[in-house]
């Protein structure tokens, strides 16, 4: 069975938080795994997406809404849930190891969420009060990483 890697953050993200986001849907596409986001056409979710589908990624978007225009053009499969944001748990419980690119409340929730069933996450570019706040809920789960090259060699570990 193919790994499926969940990569979160928030729709208005900063460039340096799109560019990990591509580059680790991009690491998932080389590596044959799938590569899950929330599904919209804006900020980490797009850019993830966008990543895995140039270079052949199979990709999944779980949908809050069943809004088509809202939707990433790089989403293979959508699962439309009309739950909004309570979509975050189907989220980290279809994912094998959570990537969370910035933060904001729906990514935060994300990581949250990942916690209670002890998926693998990784932390990218947050600040240290928040790795520090994550890491002291879940020290043998949460890793933290500067960037996607960062990243990739937590993957890989």
């Amino acid at each position: 069975m193919k790994k499926i890697i969940g990569i979160m953050g928030p729709t208005n993200a900063i460039e340096d938080d799109l560019i990990n986001a591509y580059q680790i849907g991009k690491y998932c596409a080389e590596n044959n795994y799938i590569t899950l986001t929330g599904g919209l056409k804006y900020g980490i979710m797009n850019e993830a997406l966008k990543g895995a589908k140039e270079n052949g990624g199979l990709t999944v978007g779980i949908m809050p809404t069943d809004d088509k225009s809202e939707y990433s053009k790089y989403v293979d499969i959508p699962i439309i849930t009309t739950m909004k944001a309570g979509r975050n748990y189907i989220e980290t419980l279809t994912s094998d190891i959570i990537v969370a690119c910035g933060i904001s409340a729906g990514t935060s929730s994300e990581i949250s969420l990942a916690i209670k069933p002890k998926k693998k996450i990784i932390l990218i570019g947050l600040d240290e009060n928040t790795n520090n706040f994550y890491q002291n809920l879940a020290p043998n789960q949460v890793f933290i990483a500067k960037n996607y090259m960062e990243a990739i060699k937590i993957l890989n570990s």
